[in-house]
């Protein structure tokens, strides 16, 4: 579904990416991990558009998306919850949600998508005339997550999506990721939780320095010592 080749891209002059190379199929939840600074955030921002690679290309099924503005990107099905939720808000949750919905393959089905992102977390439904900046910061989670959701995904890229929550509102966060994964809906995640998010998912990549060090199924990568002691404090 997803393919990454060989991609290297930099911050002014300094590499940030380092000839990354990264698969997701189809209906498969894949993990991305790695310390602070390691280029994950980096390396979704590449396959989104908002960051050009110097080297290498980026694939959705058989188009390729490198050349690509952020926009047209979405509207062809890469779909990207950034890190710090980015809501507006002084618009209510329904406005919020509602803009998830105007590119090209959402805009024609924008009202049965909004039932199932309220099923998926009902309390938007309640909240939605709420002007989203007084929401909690896991109700605020959720508004980004759904208005991802609302754009119709092929693919749904999550970066850091339990940053800054009680652990109480990540394992909710992460119940309503598990219900998206029975839906098949195909997914990666960017996590510093790494047994949580190594936990959903069937594959992972370890990140470090822009460069992939281990990649594995994750209940491998979960038992390895590497990962353990660097990620896990084991």
């Amino acid at each position: 579904m997803l393919k990454v080749e060989k991609v290297t891209a930099r911050y002014l002059a300094a590499p940030v990416i380092r000839q990354v190379t990264l698969e997701v199929e189809e209906k498969e939840t894949v993990a991305l991990v790695g310390g602070n600074g390691a280029g994950k955030t980096s390396l979704l921002k590449v396959i989104s558009g908002l960051l050009k690679p110097t080297e290498g290309r980026v694939f959705l099924e058989d188009v390729e998306l490198t050349a690509l503005s952020p926009h047209k990107i979405v509207d062809s099905g890469v779909v990207q919850v950034p890190e710090g939720r980015m809501i507006f808000p002084r618009m209510n949750v329904k406005e919020n949600l509602l803009l998830g919905g105007r590119n090209i393959r959402a805009r024609h089905k924008v009202n049965s998508v909004l039932d199932k992102v309220y099923a998926l977390f009902p309390i938007l439904k309640n909240r939605e005339t709420q002007e989203a900046g007084t929401l909690s910061g896991g109700e605020q989670q959720m508004v980004a997550i759904a208005r991802g959701l609302m754009a119709a995904p092929k693919v749904l890229l999550l970066d850091e999506p339990s940053l800054g929550l009680s652990p109480i509102v990540v394992y909710n966060i992460f119940d309503a990721l598990e219900e998206l994964k029975r839906e098949e809906l195909t997914i990666l995640l960017v996590e510093q939780n790494v047994a949580l998010s190594l936990g959903i998912s069937e594959r992972g990549y370890v990140i470090e320095n822009g460069k992939i060090v281990l990649s594995d199924r994750s209940g491998s990568l979960l038992e390895n010592e590497q990962v353990r002691a660097a990620y896990l404090g084991m």
